[in-house]
């Protein structure tokens, strides 16, 4: 059973790099991981068995985790996030701290 945190993670490194998946490896993990849909049901949408579910989900996720080995995005922008919530703390300057602010927004929902 997957914990809380790995699902999370999961979701975020989809979240980042699904652009890099076939529609089919899309489609699927959003049915699993996003609308929390079982492997029968998926398999009865996609019309493949559940184990053939189960081994594209376990595949897809470890191309996942390759993608953020390699590329490191998620990484990179947690460590921003870091930087950004330091500065803010450390300074007391009003514009600054707005500028921060609006760095963060761009960070964490997109432009």
């Amino acid at each position: 059973m997957e914990t809380l945190e790995r699902h999370h993670e999961i979701v975020e490194l989809y979240e980042r790099y699904y652009p890099l998946l076939t529609i089919k490896q899309q489609n699927v993990l959003e049915y699993y991981y996003i609308d929390n849909y079982s492997l029968s049901e998926i398999s009865e949408l996609n019309h493949i068995s559940r184990n053939a579910v189960h081994d594209l989900i376990k595949r897809t996720v470890s191309k996942l985790y390759d993608y953020e080995r390699k590329l490191k995005l998620n990484q990179k922008r947690n460590a921003r996030l870091k930087l950004i919530d330091a500065l803010q703390n450390a300074s007391t300057d009003a514009e600054i701290k707005q500028l921060l602010d609006e760095l963060e927004k761009v960070e964490t929902d997109g432009i």
